[in-house]
This record gives C-alpha cells, structure tokens and sequence, in this order.
C-alpha cells in the first residue's frame, strides 16, 4: 500500500495531466515558503519529532507552471517539472531514517522512499532504479519487517516486471503480472493482498477465464471490499448475452429507449469530463460515431459530471451529438450504480438484438463496431 504522500504525489501527477477543463486549474499551489521548502533536501528539524512533522507538511502541492494555465503540458515537461521536488522528497525522507534509525517513524520513511523511486521511474527519473533496488534490499534484509510490508515490497516487483513485459504486448504483461501473483500467493499464503491482484487479472481476462477468477476470489480469503468487487464484476459477466434496458430523458431533452435502436449496434459510453482517460478517448468516439452512424450505429452517454454545464460544453465543443444521461450524482450515477461501474471510462457494446455484448469496447472500438454491424 503506497503511503499517504505517494499517494498525493501521484494525484498531483494525475492532476497535472488532465486537460484544463477541471484539471491544472484546480491544482492548489502551495505557499510561497512552503515552494521553496519543498525543494530542500534535507530536514531543518533536530529532533525527531519536529523533523516528521516537517516530513509530513510535503503535503503541499507544488504550484504548476503559468504557461499551464493556457496550455496543457507534455508528459516530458510534466517530468521535467516534478522530478527535482521527487528527489529532494527521497533525500529528506533518507535523511529522516538516517538520523533517526530507532525512531518509530523511520521504516515509514523508508516504505516512503521506495514509494518516491517508483514514480520517479514512472517519471523517467535516472538513477531511481538503483535507488530503488537499494533502499528495497535493505528493508527486505531486515528480519523484523513485518509480512505485510515485505509483501508490499514484492508485490512491487511484480508490478514492474509486469510494465516491463507490457512493452511487449498487453497480453504479455497481463501474464506476466499474474504469473507473480501467483508466486505470491505461494510465498505469503496468508496476505489477502494477492485476491486484490488477481482481481485485476480478471478484470482484463476473457470472459471464461475471467469467472474462473471471480469465483476463486469469491472463496477466498480476500477483503469485503476486493469481494464486492469481484461480486460487481461477475455481475456484469452475467449479464451478457442477455437483453440490456435503459430509458433515460437526456440532458438536451432527447428521450433515449435503447429498446427502439434494435436493429442497430449501441455503444454506452460511461464517462465524464473530469476523467482524463475519458477525454482521451473522445476523438476515437466521434470518429468511430461519423462514421458509422449512417450505417445503424448509436451512442448512449452516460455521464458521471457534478455539474450540467461543463458537461454541456464539452459537449457542444467536441461536437459530441449523441444523447447524454446526467443526474449530477457523482459515483452515485443512477446506471453507474445499476450496472456496478466502479472505474470509467467503461465502455459497453450491445447487439443489434438488444443483448450486451462487449465490456470493453475500447478495445478496437471501431473493428468491434463494424463487425457487430454486419451480423
């Protein structure tokens, strides 16, 4: 599990990315003081109380650029921007653990540190690699590091060599991502951890192999939470090849009845603005829309935004023109709560009979549309 500022550092990322519509705006920059600060490598504090709490206030996210309030920034300019406040993050988290090796925040710190240099590595930071493979040997050498953090560690290590072998291919590194928790399984027997993976594994697998996981899971000895939502997933399984009912009024007041497209394929795009895999994904959707629209097919949008108008104008501005379901429930969504959405964007394929068929149609939209039209 990534600690507290890990998991910040790669909001900041994620937030960074997303377009300017909810995205770097929203960015709150910190103070001054607290900017300058944050590129420090070293703690000012002398005790050890004093220099965690000093650690800790690197919870302050670092004011963006101007220029990206006007223009959205490239992934190399988002590294070049971020990497020196990750590196001066690791070195005053190192120097933390150095100083006070018996205090007990320090394996924090340094479960900390191997957090930093794995999105430094994701960033393309040099040198983090090392220091990652150095940091994570000492902790893994340590025979009083509890089970759950040495599970951690090595859950870690599937993961990148999981991302390494996904250069290949993404079968290859789906395989190679469940050929570790499998290992895992083995070496920690007892960490309910490895059902969270595996759920992942279902999640991208094909259907058969995929209730095969869902159900070993639903056995297991996972979390209530991994077990809902393998439930949810299972759910969805479930429901293809069978008849899918959605009427809704749309946010432009057009009356949608999937019901009356029979004849017709149907894409049901559950999505927002706010998402930025979901804004990438667009210009594939209205490409995929005029072209094939003519030829029977339709969209059925179903949004997740809080407020009606940036979705409206988004709309409008991406010339979007099918209809859009909106309520401004969040992840309350009436059909995203139907249909057990628990990440967007999800795309969903139904036949020209009415039945559900596809659960990823971002995959090969376009290929997968076009077939389903000449059945």
């Amino acid at each position: 599990m990534k600690t507290a500022i890990a998991v910040r550092i790669l909001t900041i990322i994620c937030l960074a990315a997303m377009p300017l519509a909810g995205g770097v705006q929203s960015l709150a920059a910190a103070p001054s003081a607290a900017q300058t600060n944050l590129l420090s490598h070293a703690l000012q504090a002398k005790d050890a109380e004093a220099a965690w709490t000093e650690l800790g206030e690197s919870e302050h996210r670092p004011a963006p650029p101007a220029a990206w309030e006007t223009s959205a920034p490239t992934k190399e300019e988002e590294a070049k921007f971020l990497m020196p406040y990750i590196v001066a993050l690791e070195d005053r988290t190192k120097d933390f653990y150095t100083r006070f090796p018996k205090d007990s925040h320090a394996l924090e710190a340094k479960m900390q540190e191997v957090d930093m240099a794995e999105i430094g590595m994701q960033l393309g930071g040099s040198n983090q690699q090392a220091r990652l493979e150095g940091v994570e040997k000492s902790l893994l050498s340590d025979p009083t590091l509890a089970e759950k953090d040495r599970f951690s560690l090595r859950r870690g290590d599937v993961g990148r060599a999981a991302a390494a072998r996904q250069s290949e291919s993404e079968a290859a590194g789906l395989a190679e991502f469940e050929k570790g928790a499998r290992d895992l399984q083995k070496e920690f027997p007892n960490q309910p951890g490895v059902f969270d993976m595996l759920l992942t594994v279902a999640v991208n697998s094909e259907t058969d192999k995929a209730r095969a996981l869902l159900k070993e899971i639903a056995a297991s000895k996972a979390s209530d939470e991994v077990k809902a939502a393998a439930a949810s997933q299972m759910k969805k399984f479930d429901a293809l090849g069978k008849p899918l009912v959605l009427q809704f009024t749309a946010v432009d007041g057009r009356e949608v009845d999937v019901a009356t497209w029979k004849g017709k394929v149907v894409l049901l795009d559950f999505w927002a603005t706010w998402c930025a895999p979901c804004v990438g994904e667009v210009p594939r959707v209205v490409e995929t829309y005029e072209k094939f629209h003519a030829k029977g097919f339709e969209i059925a949008g179903i949004s997740l935004d809080r407020e009606k108008s940036k979705l409206t104008e988004f709309v409008a501005g991406h010339k979007m023109a099918w209809p859009q379901f909106y309520d401004g429930l969040f992840w309350e969504n009436k059909y995203a709560q139907q249909f057990g959405i628990e990440s967007i964007p999800a795309m969903w394929l139904i036949d020209k009979q009415g039945n559900l068929r596809d659960l990823d149609a971002r995959t090969d939209l376009s290929g997968k549309v076009e077939k389903l039209l000449g059945e």
